[in-house]
């Protein structure tokens, strides 16, 4: 346990230090992404993957730390490296990021909280046990939670480390599909709400539904 701490220590030093560095709040904008394509794929050119590390990377800190820019950085994905692998580089670094993020939720704050909200994380756990694969990939369809908040709020419970990385790997994977598709027409994206239409979102709130069809079967079947 100490050894885990430790290694998680110095990885949320690392990605401090590159978000302070890069100042990665401030690039992240549909303004900037456009303004730099130039140089980002003339850089591609002489380093494709020494770029698709420094990408994963940038990835890895939005997720974990949810500095605001992430649909930024996922339209970027597809401009440069094209739908398939930007969809690769994305769901690795997303994950890896929300992962970091909920084992830091559960090494600092789960003891205290644990303690003190005994009764109602013991029932919520035993709920999740039951159905945790449904409940992670309707969290992560249905784009009325905050990123940061489900990372925070399940790594609170009992929930398995690998459950949550390959859930949240599967529940990501539409979206990111959609935004990086996105990216390939860059040039004539406005505004992220051009993306984001209430068709688009509608689709992803009827997929996490169907994610909690097995839920609901087992319920009625009781």
């Amino acid at each position: 346990m100490k050894r885990s701490k430790l290694i998680l220590g110095v990885a949320l030093a690392v990605i401090v230090g590159l978000v302070i560095h890069f100042d990665l709040h401030q690039v992240l904008t549909l303004a900037a992404l456009k303004s730099s394509m130039g140089d980002i794929l003339a850089f591609q050119s002489e380093h494709p993957v020494m770029l698709a590390l420094m990408y994963v990377v940038a990835y890895i800190a939005v997720a974990g730390f949810s500095i605001p820019g992430a649909t930024v950085l996922t339209l970027a994905g597809g401009a440069v490296f094209g739908v398939a692998l930007a969809t690769v580089l994305i769901v690795v670094g997303a994950t890896m990021g929300a992962t970091l993020a909920f084992l830091s939720s559960r090494f600092i704050l789960r003891a205290s909280l644990e303690s003190k909200y005994a009764a109602t994380l013991k029932t919520f756990n035993e709920g999740l046990e039951k159905n945790a694969m449904n409940y992670v990939l309707f969290l992560r369809m249905v784009p009325l939670f905050p990123f940061f908040l489900i990372n925070l709020v399940l790594g609170l419970t009992r929930l398995r480390v690998g459950l949550f990385f390959v859930a949240s790997a599967i529940g990501m994977l539409p979206g990111i599909i959609v935004y990086a598709n996105a990216g390939r027409q860059l040039s004539a994206i406005q505004s992220l709400g051009d993306i984001a239409s209430p068709q688009v979102l509608g689709a992803f709130v009827l997929l996490g539904c169907f994610s909690l069809i097995p839920i609901a079967y087992n319920k009625l079947k009781k």
